[in-house]
């Protein structure tokens, strides 16, 4: 079993065509539901009194929301705009709400999942609640500048109690303090797990295990609509294809990883969510023998 944990939002999004206000977002909805295309997860996280009904009716269809808890108050909102390259994001507004103290707990059917990945969340919650499982296999973690440069003591120690940490460019360098990627895999690694993600956008993925680089290129896009849930439908993915094989192999993790490439892929086309909700399982396989053919020489 696979069991998601992080945020669910919503999002105001601000790009240079367009801005969408109150979507359905949050790491962990990305995550949950791009990793549902190959196993359904369980999903934990927390929503306000305002979250519509709508958005929970929909990520019923996706994941299994026992864990999904209602508390009076505001849902976790995030508020970013994108400049003209689509490639540059500025974070306007984070309110935690009812985030900020939630204390969540794993319901008793999903304590015996085998794969686990923490979300962006509150890095001092992830590492509590990976300890709640009774036989994790394969953990995966993410985190954002934001608790970056608010605890980056416990984004540290949460990366030395999972076994895989996913993570983009420019927050790696942030974390680390190293300019060159190589370095900042190592710097990582050296605080405890065994493998290392560094999300690059647009330029796609490296995966680092001891000294081997394992680079990706992104599936090729003409339209980048909305970048938003890219990085978490990437991660979402491929812990969602470890869970399908029940398998940590490192050729197994090698291939997660082109197929996190390819949800990333799908989330970018559409704004919020609608990229992923509107799929079908036979477009993430044509688009996956598209990518075999693109990097094949």
């Amino acid at each position: 079993m696979l069991t998601v944990f992080g945020s669910v939002a919503l999002d105001t999004i601000r790009t240079p065509s367009r801005t969408i206000k109150n979507a359905l977002g949050g790491a962990a909805t990305y995550a949950a539901i791009s990793s549902s295309f190959f196993q359904k997860p369980g999903l934990i996280a927390v929503v306000g009194s305002d979250f519509p009904k709508g958005y929970r009716s929909l990520l019923g269809k996706f994941v299994d929301t026992r864990g999904v808890v209602s508390k009076d108050g505001r849902t976790f909102r995030y508020d970013g705009s994108y400049d003209q390259t689509m490639s540059m994001r500025k974070t306007n507004k984070t309110e935690l709400n009812v985030l900020k103290d939630f204390k969540p707990v794993v319901p008793e059917e999903y304590r015996k999942s085998e794969f686990v990945y923490l979300a962006n969340n509150d890095p001092a919650q992830n590492t509590r609640i990976i300890r709640e499982f009774d036989r994790v296999r394969f953990s995966m973690c993410d985190t954002i500048d934001f608790w970056i440069s608010t605890k980056r003591s416990d984004v540290i120690k949460m990366m030395g109690v999972v076994d895989s940490v996913v993570i983009n460019d420019e927050e790696a360098r942030l974390l680390t303090k190293a300019h060159n990627l190589i370095k900042a895999a190592k710097k990582i690694m050296e605080w405890g797990t065994r493998f290392v993600i560094i999300k690059k956008g647009e330029h796609g993925s490296l995966l680092f295990y001891d000294d081997v680089v394992f680079p990706s290129p992104a599936f090729s896009l003409e339209n980048i609509v909305d970048p938003t849930g890219a990085g978490d439908s990437f991660a979402g993915g491929m812990v969602g294809y470890l869970a399908s094989k029940n398998s940590t192999r490192l050729s197994a993790i090698r291939e997660a990883a082109i197929y996190g490439n390819v949800m990333g892929s799908f989330a970018v086309e559409r704004y919020g969510t609608a990229g992923l909700v509107s799929l079908k399982r036979e477009q993430i396989a044509g688009r996956f023998r598209r990518y075999k053919k693109m990097v094949h020489f």
